[in-house]
């Protein structure tokens, strides 16, 4: 295999990575005003994701970081044009991250309903704008011949990125809600197995739509193959989530966002960027890469530490595996 297709991949995974971790996290985070009825219950909430969604944020780093350094062509043609998105992602992740450290400084409620907010509101931006930005980039973006983005923000909003967009915020929603369920006990664990299973059937719907769509935006058989994976998983998810098996129905909501994520890889390759205007100024694997010296070091650094993040993260979630309740949240308060 070639080192730029094998970065590709390798980039390709890291997303993966990514949308599957801290796509519960922004499941949870959605899922505030829906699930917690009281305080305690948003912190019950907020404490099945508490030990992880900062280890999970590291994946899209390490994504960032790959894709600046395997293909630096592909990452300056992405943050230029997609710069106001990735901002306003940024800005929401930042917002979260303060929202749990600092809602419970102080125990007056409109403190925490605000920071409350801001953890609903900062898990919502990302899940629907990674959406639109990864739309774009399947349907391709406007470029001139030296790979820079012509179009205006507007452009970014069109049709299919923003169904792209609602089916990412559905998915991320849903599988964050059957993370609960699979984390919590008691009463708070039963809603949250209902409100699955209804936003289930709603995600199903629009992630249909979604990949119908992309089918005709851009497909190969690969592509092909891997979007009816996902449509499979996510049906046998919400059925298995009726079931009660949360076990089972988390990994498959990991296995349909996987397989998502990869069906947009498997798409535009051998491109990494296709140009709407003009295929000719599309960027692909060869013209977007660096060096063959300077992915061979990445190659052999990526060997070594790669492993290790994963048995680390591996550990982190074997250790914190323990449901959380109520009751857990009232003897920590005395």
């Amino acid at each position: 295999m070639d080192l730029p297709v094998l970065w590709f991949a390798i980039v390709g995974l890291f997303f993966v990575g990514y949308f599957v971790l801290d796509g519960f996290d922004f499941g949870v985070g959605m899922s505030l005003p829906f699930l917690g009825r009281d305080d305690t219950d948003r912190r019950v909430l907020i404490n099945t994701i508490g030990p992880v969604w900062d280890l999970n944020e590291t994946w899209v780093i390490v994504a960032g970081a790959c894709l600046f350094a395997a293909f630096p062509e592909w990452y300056a043609t992405m943050f230029s044009g997609f710069y106001l998105a990735l901002l306003l992602i940024l800005v929401a992740l930042i917002a979260r991250g303060v929202s749990f450290e600092y809602r419970h400084q102080r125990k007056h409620p409109e403190w925490k309903r605000r920071f409350d907010l801001m953890i609903v509101v900062g898990s919502a931006v990302p899940a629907f704008l990674w959406g639109v930005a990864f739309g774009n980039v399947v349907r391709g973006i406007p470029m001139d011949a030296g790979h820079n983005f012509t179009g205006t923000f507007l452009d970014l909003l069109n049709p299919f990125a923003l169904l792209t967009g609602l089916a990412t915020l559905m998915v991320f929603f849903t599988h964050g809600v059957v993370f609960v369920a699979l984390k919590t006990e008691g009463d708070i664990r039963e809603r949250a197995k209902r409100l699955a299973t209804r936003a289930g059937v709603l995600t199903i719907v629009v992630a249909a739509a979604f990949l119908v769509a992309m089918a005709f935006v851009r497909a190969t058989p690969a592509s092909l193959v891997l979007s009816v994976v996902a449509a499979l998983a996510l049906v046998l998810a919400v059925l298995c989530t009726a079931w009660g098996k949360e076990g089972r129905t988390f990994t498959l909501m990991a296995v349909t966002i996987a397989a998502v994520v990869l069906a947009m890889f498997t798409a535009i390759f051998p491109d990494v960027m296709p140009a709407s205007n003009d295929p000719a100024n599309s960027l692909n694997v060869t013209n977007a890469s660096s060096g063959h010296y300077t992915l061979t070091v990445m190659s052999w650094v990526a060997l070594v530490f790669v492993p290790l993040v994963l048995a680390y993260q591996a550990w982190t979630y074997w250790v914190f595996r323990k449901r959380v309740s109520r009751a857990h949240i009232d003897q920590a308060a005395h």
